[in-house]
């Protein structure tokens, strides 16, 4: 097999090509050069469907068409050609092609997976949690798809921007300022307080539902938190600094948990509603000036003739209130203005629920009247479904109120350790502390990307934490399975060179085409914005090299080239399953 461009080209390539050839000297010019619809197939290696596809223009029976190609289907990489059914050209590839490829991908870079994404600037807007509030199961979707989306991307050689939108700017930090300067005592420091790294945001989280139950009672209470706010908006010195402190206590808890979770971000990527403060009033003057944002009941809004209400009448986006303050619509098109022009972005993805989607397409809307939003720039909305409890609603405590995010990741961890202290109890503490960790938070990883993102999902550890099914859990222990097979490899027989003169076995084969397929499945996610494809992939894998395992034996093999084709395979699986976890963002631990 030949490497293109950094690339490894794909068996499905070499087979649509050699299709394609067949279809130029079989078809006449204005349908030869359709696409071949060469997949993969129970029935053979591969299978084309092209025949059916064109019969009906071809105004021919389509076996008559398969006949024709078939008849022209001659390549190197092809062992065997058949025609089934209403009109499929089953196709089966040589032996020494299988092994070839094996070959090939074992010496490639990223595993022969190229750089189409070259030259793409994608800005990925992602988590989003607000300052002073604990992150809940609210935040776990978009924390964990827009990470998967920015691995993936920038794997496939997108220049990829993390933005983490925090909610760091508007009335509610004038009432917990306030509040905090008449309780002196109230400690929220990191370093006033003898806790974990959630110390001082669930501290910060207390004092804000105090602030606001005195914000809602008591009247000359909020009218000193409205003046805060002014102070703020001003910029008053002491204002600023205490607003300053509570965004860097609240990001020094939200930094613990991504670092726990295996995220990307990074304080350097936080880019909250504040950064766009200074922006607001030259974006609105650009809306009016432009004849695009008007006067409606003392407010400044955007009207289209697309979004209307329940009752027929426009719904308007408002960027200015009737009051003069600004809401989070000005932000957000204040957010994508700077994108486009300060940051150059050629493709921005909000990684944010459905429920925000009319909100969304209004922006980007408002965005392309105003000339920010070209043709050359793309805007997407990343929508995703809800975390359900046991219950199949919304998840809530008892109460009522959301649950902290770490609560529901302690809760996985911790039958983590249950399951594995029981398979292996001579685990020493600190081992089985790593491995439980590793299983506790790939798993929530996992059952959140293994899903269409659309979908709703209940969050259930016991189904989650599972050695077996379609669980993180079983990928990261077909990994270490096949790392501890690789430990036991005499060191002169672990580079042996691929022997392609064999024959190859059934599970071989199966493997092989299976492993073949990798780089599409990451591409698939870049043009999908689906991370379930990968996740999708990487358990049908696993399953594949599970049955390859048991029909094929590794190093029990008797003869010596047999042994190194199959170290070969499972040096091949278990780098792929390990970027594959990787690109999800889940850990692939070399023992479990």
């Amino acid at each position: 097999m030949t490497e293109v461009q950094g690339s490894v080209r794909p068996l499905a390539g070499a087979v649509a090509g050699a299709v394609s050839q067949a279809m130029a000297a079989a078809l006449p010019a204005e349908v030869a050069g359709a696409d071949p619809l060469v997949r993969r197939s129970d029935h053979a290696d591969f299978q084309s469907n092209v025949a059916l596809s064109l019969a009906k223009r071809l105004k021919q029976p389509p076996r008559e068409v398969a006949g024709a190609v078939t008849e022209q289907l001659h390549d190197e990489v092809i062992a065997a050609t058949e025609l089934s059914g209403p009109g499929f050209v089953n196709i089966t590839v040589t032996d020494v092609s299988i092994w070839s490829q094996l070959a090939v991908r074992t010496r490639a870079d990223r595993l022969g997976v190229g750089t189409p994404l070259a030259g793409e600037r994608v800005v990925i807007d992602y988590s989003s949690p607000n300052i002073a509030k604990q992150m809940h199961v609210g935040h776990l979707r978009t924390t964990i798809i827009g990470d998967a989306l920015a691995r993936v991307l920038s794997f496939l050689g997108a220049q990829v921007i993390r933005q983490n939108h925090l909610g760091d700017w508007g009335t509610q930090f004038g009432m917990l300022i306030q509040y905090i300067d008449e309780h002196p005592d109230a400690k929220w420091h990191h370093d006033e307080l003898a806790g974990d790294a959630d110390a001082p945001i669930v501290a910060l989280d207390r004092l804000y539902r105090q602030a606001r139950e005195k914000f809602d009672s008591d009247a000359r209470f909020a009218d000193r938190a409205r003046a805060r706010v002014v102070a703020l908006q001003a910029g008053d010195a002491a204002t600023l600094q205490v607003w300053s402190d509570l965004v860097a206590e609240s990001q020094l808890s939200f930094q613990a948990l991504y670092d726990r979770l295996g995220v990307l971000l990074t304080p350097e990527d936080s880019a909250g509603e504040s950064t766009y403060n200074e922006y607001l009033d030259e974006v609105t003057d650009e809306l009016v000036r432009a004849g695009i944002a008007v006067e409606s009941n003392g407010a400044l809004c955007v009207f289209f003739d697309e979004f209307k209400g329940p009752d027929g009448q426009p719904v308007p986006l408002i960027v200015r209130k009737s009051d003069g303050g600004y809401g989070y619509a000005a932000t957000d098109l204040a957010t994508i203005r700077y994108r486009i022009r300060k940051l150059g972005a050629t493709k921005i993805l909000y990684v944010v629920d459905a429920r925000q989607a009319q909100h969304f397409q209004m922006v980007f809307a408002t965005a392309r009247r105003a000339g920010w939003l070209t043709d050359d720039v793309q805007a997407t909305h990343v929508p995703f479904g809800t975390v359900l409890g046991p219950d199949g609603k919304p998840f809530k405590t008892r109460s009522g109120s959301t649950i902290p995010l770490s609560e529901l990741l302690n809760s996985a961890v911790q039958r983590a350790r249950e399951i594995v202290a029981e398979k292996a109890p001579d685990l020493d503490p600190h081992t089985l502390d790593q491995v439980a960790e590793a299983a506790g938070i790939g798993s929530v990883k996992y059952a959140d990307l293994s899903g269409a993102r659309i979908k709703d999902y209940v969050f259930d550890v016991n189904r989650m934490v599972n050695f077996t099914g379609n669980t993180g859990v079983y990928l990261q222990y077909a990994h270490a399975r096949i790392r501890s097979i690789l430990r036991n490899v005499p060191a002169t027989e672990a580079t042996a060179a691929v022997d392609v003169s064999l024959v190859v076995a059934p599970a071989e084969r199966a493997l092989v085409l299976e492993l073949d397929e990798f780089g599409k499945a990451v591409t698939d996610v870049a043009d999908s914005l689906e991370p379930h494809r990968l996740a999708g992939y990487l358990y049908t894998l696993a399953h594949s090299f599970t049955s390859f395992y048991e029909a094929c034996p590794v190093l029990k093999a008797d003869d010596a080239r047999v042994r190194g084709n199959r170290i070969a395979l499972c040096t091949l699986t278990g780098d792929t399953l390990a970027k594959g976890l990787e690109l999800l963002g889940i850990a692939a631990p070399e023992r479990i």
